[in-house]
């Protein structure tokens, strides 16, 4: 009995020395360096379950053994899901480094600017072009002037709707706030007309500095009466934002029949002509009180100012 009692004491300290000899290799493997030479940018598939990860990390070198992985994430993810995206992975990452990406979910943001001025043709066109985008544009065209230019970030995979959502969100964010900040004495009554009127001080300059100014020049013309005369708007009197005018205006064109055609229609336009971005929402609802009426092309870039025509 006792022989027997020593042998089977023997066996159980030979079967805990192994085991833990084992659960130390695949610790190590587990949290040691993995075989990549360089970093590797992957894209985990939606649905993506821990075997197919697996496959597709050893394919590309990140880990030697899917089944050390495999293991690995069941014991020491505490539960939590390898999260699909694009992904960069470190030369060199430990498996257990790779998998801690993954749960963070701390995938690749790429970008898509949205410069000022452009119609809800052209965002919508850019937004369509991005190759890294998903799904359709959404069903409704949004209105006119009303997607903010700036630069977004997104997720591959991302959806053209969800992008064109937030730029929505944020034109009524940006637009709350510029709003709140107006000068008491600015003549448009709504934020409505504030985004028309900016949407024309955008397309009259891309200097940021004639913002307020030209905006000046726009409310000392309705203050007496005058027609705001500006050529942008009889652009998209003719294109109704449809289309590029591959062509300089005409005297005709001044006298296209339009209620966006300010040469003929004193006032503002009835909407936004194209997106106006931030600052020049901001010039509009803050802008430089003189008393110029006029402005002219100077040939530069810019734009001379006057109170007379002469």
């Amino acid at each position: 009995m006792r022989r027997l009692l020593n042998l089977l004491y023997t066996f159980i300290a030979v079967v805990v020395i192994a085991a833990a000899g084992v659960s130390f290799y695949l610790y190590a493997t587990f949290t040691g360096p993995g075989p990549s030479i360089e970093d590797k940018t992957l894209v985990i598939p939606k649905g993506s379950g821990v075997a197919e990860i697996a496959g597709i990390l050893k394919t590309e070198n990140v880990i030697e053994d899917t089944r050390i992985f495999r293991l690995g994430v069941r014991l020491l993810s505490n539960s939590k899901p390898l999260i699909a995206g694009e992904y960069v992975f470190p030369k060199g990452i430990s498996p257990s480094g790779a998998m801690g990406i993954m749960i963070a979910g701390k995938s690749i943001t790429h970008r898509l600017t949205i410069p000022e001025g452009l119609t809800v043709r052209e965002v919508l066109e850019l937004v369509s072009s991005e190759p890294l985008l998903d799904g359709p544009l959404p069903p409704e065209r949004p209105a006119e002037g009303t997607l903010l230019p700036e630069t977004y970030q997104f997720l591959r995979g991302e959806s053209r709707t969800s992008v064109i959502d937030r730029m929505r969100n944020a034109m009524t964010e940006a637009l709350a706030e510029e709003w709140a900040k107006r000068d008491p004495n600015i003549l448009v009554k709504t934020p409505e007309e504030a985004l028309a009127l900016a949407s024309v001080v955008e397309k009259e300059t891309s200097l940021a500095e004639e913002r307020p100014r030209i905006a000046g020049v726009f409310y000392n013309r309705i203050k007496k009466g005058m027609p705001l005369q500006s050529d942008p708007t009889v652009i998209f009197a003719i294109t109704l934002g449809s289309r590029k005018l591959d062509r300089g205006l005409t005297y005709d064109d001044l006298k296209v029949d339009s209620p966006y055609n300010t040469y003929q229609v004193k006032g503002l336009p009835p909407g936004p002509i194209a997106s106006p971005g931030r600052a020049a929402l901001h010039a509009v609802l803050q802008p430089m009180w003189h008393k110029d009426l006029y402005f002219v092309a100077d040939g530069t870039g810019g734009h001379a100012f006057a109170a007379t025509l002469d």
